[in-house]
């Protein structure tokens, strides 16, 4: 079962979110054009994955598999978790936070509308 959020972009970045009620669309556009985010936002699809596996299933070097996810995860369209090992040694992973996004304009406004599985990760922003 999906939701679907749907905010508008007014003028200026107003927030994530869960924040002030809006999403920062420049941060969310910026990802999306990047190539290696669009990369990384396909592999977290159905599973999250540590940056290591990101890396390896991407092919994108370390250091930018690492940029890029933080540009995600400040977008909001990325989410950390800590995956718990029997060992001990708990790594960072990271899951898409959205199902499906579609941007319009209406009026001269954006607006993005935000599709989100009811049990899955939670909304932008949100915690």
């Amino acid at each position: 079962m999906t939701s679907g959020l749907s905010q508008l972009c007014k003028g200026e970045s107003g927030g994530r979110l869960g924040d002030s009620g809006a999403i920062d669309c420049e941060r969310v556009f910026t990802a999306l054009e990047d190539p290696d985010c669009r990369k990384l936002l396909e592999a977290t699809d159905d599973e999250a994955l540590t940056a290591q596996e990101l890396t390896n299933r991407c092919d994108i070097p370390r250091s930018t598999t690492y940029r890029k996810v933080e540009l995600l995860t400040d977008a909001g369209l990325l989410e950390e978790r800590v995956r718990l090992r029997a060992d001990g040694k708990h790594a960072s992973e990271y899951q898409r936070t959205f199902d499906g996004l579609v941007v319009s304009m209406d009026a001269g406004e954006l607006e993005v509308d935000i599709e989100v599985d009811a049990g899955g990760p939670s909304p932008i922003g949100a915690d």
